[in-house]
């Protein structure tokens, strides 16, 4: 895909910009094992507001990539899952995670060697 011919506002770059956002890769990441409740999520998930979270959540759902379910009981319960194209893109984007871990001692090697050619 060439994004530089790509127009900014195209369905393909908003949905990359929902999949790699900083709460919408940990949400996929997170949902991947099993589904959370919003509470649950927003503990693994760390430092997260409630309102971006509930915003990250409408977004990848109207995506079509998590799945709210709803349970009509007292207290309410609504539990959060992937759906099959949403667990296709967390794989996606835990694969990315994973070599991001796997590679981060190079990328240091290289930003140290940059910072040390600059004033």
């Amino acid at each position: 895909m060439n994004m530089a011919g790509i127009d900014a506002m195209c369905p393909e770059r908003l949905l990359m910009e929902h999949v790699t956002s900083r709460w919408g890769t940990l949400v996929l990441i997170a949902l991947l094992d099993r589904a959370h409740r919003f509470s649950e999520l927003r503990r693994e998930i760390g430092v997260v507001s409630e309102k971006m979270l509930a915003q990250t959540l409408r977004t990848l759902e109207r995506d079509g990539l998590v799945h709210r379910d709803a349970k009509p009981v007292i207290p309410p319960r609504v539990d959060y899952s992937l759906t099959v194209l949403g667990h296709e893109a967390a794989e996606q984007v835990r694969g990315l995670a994973r070599w991001t871990e796997r590679r981060m001692a190079a990328v240091e090697r290289a930003r140290e060697a940059y910072d040390a050619t600059r004033p």
